[in-house]
């Protein structure tokens, strides 16, 4: 039978403890069965919340993140409640998504990942941040490069 329980997950399965702020400390990963294989893994989160580090008022996005991985992957409870750890975080867009960007770098080193920030609008003003990461040295630094240049402006 497979388990990823047998991998020391702590979230999967168990009582759902959410955080008061920032937590990368709750992100866990597991063994990708398939690293012979180039592939994605997308998340859409429609209900991310943060909060404007000057007035305090939450800020509404949809999160996406795409990825390649290779040896580890983010186990999906997990990258949820990481997510909502940012309801009562005081950060810009920007910063959302590139501390998201980089702590998944961090936790699970993939070939490649982007994360994009569908912003609702305030005053009038749509914000969408685009970060990438491509591994040095290898194709998928090429393709980071290559992507972010052909980005929809």
């Amino acid at each position: 039978m497979d388990t990823r329980k047998d991998e020391g997950l702590r979230s999967l399965g168990n009582k759902t403890v959410y955080k008061n702020d920032y937590a990368p400390e709750v992100l866990e990963t597991f063994v990708n069965k398939h690293q012979e294989n180039d592939y994605w893994v997308r998340f859409n989160c429609p209900e991310f919340t943060s909060l404007c580090p000057i007035t305090g008022q939450p800020d509404f996005a949809e999160i996406r993140i795409s990825y390649i991985p290779d040896v580890r992957m983010v186990e999906s409870k997990s990258l949820k409640l990481y997510l909502f750890s940012f309801r009562n975080h005081g950060a810009f867009h920007e910063d959302c998504v590139n501390i998201i960007m980089k702590d998944l770098v961090k936790l699970m080193d993939p070939r490649y990942i982007e994360v994009t920030g569908f912003f609702t609008p305030r005053g009038g003003i749509n914000i969408q941040p685009y970060a990438n990461y491509g591994r040095p040295g290898t194709k998928y630094e090429e393709m980071a490069w290559k992507r972010l240049s052909e980005k929809e402006q």
